[in-house]
């Protein structure tokens, strides 16, 4: 009897592992029945725990040992794992977009676009305007020129947040930039550090508020008013300095809006908020005009005050809401 590894040593070990082992014997000449004994010696084969032929020592090469199979297996469990976690998450995601898309209902940034555009021209003529007065940076400091351009810089950025939560806003104002002259150091910084100032949807007029409104519909909103702001009125027109300076003189604003006998207001801070211990002591109602805009526009859009002050007054200003307070 030839054993079927002699031939396979000197066959491509590939080509062989195709192939079930055939059993070579010498047969008598006596004629026995050679097909019921082949299939004797097959059912006979031990299993040596390889799969195929192709698991077995070609060659000179040794036996793996069972600890190297074990690892192997151990690693294929884990990609396989890793591999199922990876479609698993994909799908998640997936899944999750599907519902985030569906329930915000997202548009193409055009439609975006125009819808902005026909919200804030509808508020044109119903909503409340919020005017800035730009007249005012003529009072920003003159000590040096690096801080007053600083100043401009930081009222131009101030500009851009304001109109910024205006386009977000449920219920936008319509603003209005009064004393917006061309040239000027406050126009020349808008259009230098706002890209698209040109296409903003609102009003810019070198003229005065004072001649474009009617003096009863005018509302000056400053820090020193005696008066509360008890509600906004889409009727009214309410006006705020365009100042940036941390040592801005005291009741400035208020003593131009006196001059012109106008009705003035200021935020309802110390009707519900208190102030707060901090390291610095430090405590102020001045905002700038885009934390104002912010409170106002919270205000017109939920009716609650609380919740507006929480929402345009930092806490670095050193006031906290009564009921947080407590």
């Amino acid at each position: 009897m030839k054993h079927a590894e002699h031939d396979t040593e000197e066959s491509d070990p590939v080509g062989g592992a195709d192939r079930q082992w055939e059993c070579e014997v010498a047969w008598p000449d006596d004629g026995g029945d050679r097909e019921s004994i082949c299939e004797s010696f097959r059912l006979l084969q031990i299993d040596t725990g390889c799969d195929s032929p192709k698991d077995l020592p070609v060659g000179n090469e040794k036996w793996y040992s069972r600890n190297v199979l074990r690892k192997q297996r151990h690693w294929e469990k884990i990609v396989t794992a890793k591999k199922k976690k990876r479609k698993q998450e994909k799908e998640r995601r997936k899944a999750k977009h599907a519902e985030d898309k569906g329930a915000a209902h997202q548009h193409s940034k055009r439609v975006l676009k125009a819808i902005t555009k026909e919200r804030l021209l509808a508020a044109k003529e119903a909503a409340p305007w919020l005017c800035v007065d730009l007249s005012m940076t003529s009072h920003m400091t003159k000590k040096m020129f690096v801080l007053s351009w600083k100043e401009i810089s930081r009222l131009a950025a101030q500009i851009r947040r304001l109109y910024g939560s205006n386009k977000k806003a449920g219920k936008p104002f319509w603003i209005c930039l009064t004393g917006f002259v061309a040239g000027s150091p406050i126009s020349e910084e808008c259009f230098r550090m706002n890209d698209g100032f040109s296409n903003y949807l609102m009003d810019t007029t070198p003229e005065s508020y004072l001649d474009l409104f009617p003096l009863e519909t005018i509302v000056y909103l400053t820090p020193d008013s005696e008066n509360a702001l008890q509600d906004i009125d889409p009727h009214r027109v309410y006006v705020l300095g365009g100042l940036v300076d941390e040592s801005i003189q005291k009741k400035l604003t208020l003593q131009k809006a006196q001059e012109h006998s106008l009705q003035t207001a200021r935020l309802p801070i110390a009707e519900y908020m208190v102030k707060n211990a901090n390291v610095k002591n430090y405590h102020s109602e001045t905002l700038a005009i885009n934390q104002v805009f912010d409170v106002l526009s919270t205000y017109y859009e939920t009716q609650s005050w609380p919740e507006a002050l929480k929402a345009g007054v930092p806490p670095g200003k050193g006031y906290v809401l009564q009921e947080t307070a407590l």
